[in-house]
């Protein structure tokens, strides 16, 4: 058996740590041997592939990005089906680990309903998959993203400044609600909840008056009450989604208008997802990489392995990929005690 492995969407810290546990427990237990499919889907549909050794992955836990690059391709722009089919036979491939957040394993589900042998990974540092307690890359964008804050915060308090941050989360708010909570901010705002520029401002003002320097945190999908669309001023990606951004930057001259508090914004963005990976991303991206090779090799197709409790499991790519993980208002509701 040779099996393919690609890493597509998104990067995020702890692939090259799913790659190492997938080729040494392949290579050490199970025999196989593997190639590294390069730039995602793009490299499935153009045949750029490359044989991936054991001695290739050495070390490899403890470092950012991904050796085999990444990419947005869709691969059902591309031949679909087919042509991953053709590509796959040509290199005597007999399973293929997909290893990416939502806009990949779509597509992994959608190429495993026409036939292809394919295993998920879960990847997103928004953890916004379904069956799946976290995804990894998770843990380490909201450490990033509340060092950022702490940071953030020293300067906004010397200059008396409001500073709005906004932080990645492009349908739900986890990474703005995990790291808001760690950093102590006065305002937490997030997809899944409508809030007025009145009710920021009032808590804006509320930490002002206590001789706080005011912090928001705002997630790049945030969508104020009483506006109709996302800010989404570059267009569309490769699957169709809106390409986000900005969202702080148009808060701030609106609460600095309405507040007379000089604000500003920080948009943290890529910092979210570049560096080493936290102790827990390596573990459980380790844990999922060794999961997913021991799926292809019961011919598990189809299915995606999954953190659920502390144990790895295998769930459906359908139920993984057709319902978005989105916070609970309960959740935001316990924080919003602490906002003001």
């Amino acid at each position: 058996m040779t099996i393919g492995i690609l890493t597509s969407g998104g990067d995020c810290p702890g692939l090259n740590a799913v790659i190492r546990g997938a080729v040494i427990k392949g290579d050490r237990i199970h025999h196989e041997s593997f190639v590294g499919i390069k730039d995602g889907w793009r490299g499935l549909v153009e045949d750029d592939i490359e044989p991936l050794p054991r001695y290739d992955v050495r070390g490899l836990s403890r470092l950012g990005g991904t050796i085999l690059g990444t990419s947005r391709t869709n691969p059902f722009d591309h031949g679909g089906a087919a042509r991953v089919r053709e590509v796959m036979a040509g290199h005597e491939m007999t399973g293929l680990i997909a290893i990416g957040g939502e806009g990949t394993l779509t597509a992994a589900r959608r190429l495993s309903d026409e036939g292809i042998p394919v295993v998920g990974v879960p990847k997103t540092i928004d953890n916004d998959l379904s069956a799946t307690d976290y995804t990894f890359g998770f843990d380490t964008a909201v450490s990033i993203a509340t060092e950022s804050i702490d940071r953030l915060r020293t300067t906004a308090e010397s200059h008396h400044r409001c500073m709005v941050v906004e932080v990645m989360g492009r349908h739900v708010g986890w990474i703005a609600l995990h790291a808001g909570i760690a950093s102590g901010a006065h305002a937490i705002l997030i997809p899944e909840v409508d809030v007025s520029l009145e009710q920021i401002c009032e808590w804006v003002e509320m930490a002002r008056d206590r001789g706080r320097a005011p912090v928001v945190v705002v997630a790049e999908g945030f969508v104020p009450e009483g506006v109709e669309h996302v800010h989404a001023p570059r267009g569309l990606d490769a699957f169709g989604r809106p390409r986000l951004g900005g969202i702080g930057e148009q808060l701030a001259p609106a609460l600095e208008e309405k507040t007379g508090i000089e604000t500003r914004s920080a948009t943290l963005g890529h910092l979210q997802r570049g560096g080493v990976p936290s102790a827990y991303d390596r573990v459980l991206a380790t844990r999922f990489g060794t999961a997913a090779v021991d799926a292809v090799v019961d011919k598990q197709w189809g299915s995606m392995v999954s953190l659920i409790g502390t144990d790895i499991e295998s769930v459906d790519l359908h139920s993984a990929t057709t319902v978005l993980k989105t916070v609970p208002r309960e959740r935001w509701d316990e924080a919003a005690i602490l906002f003001g």
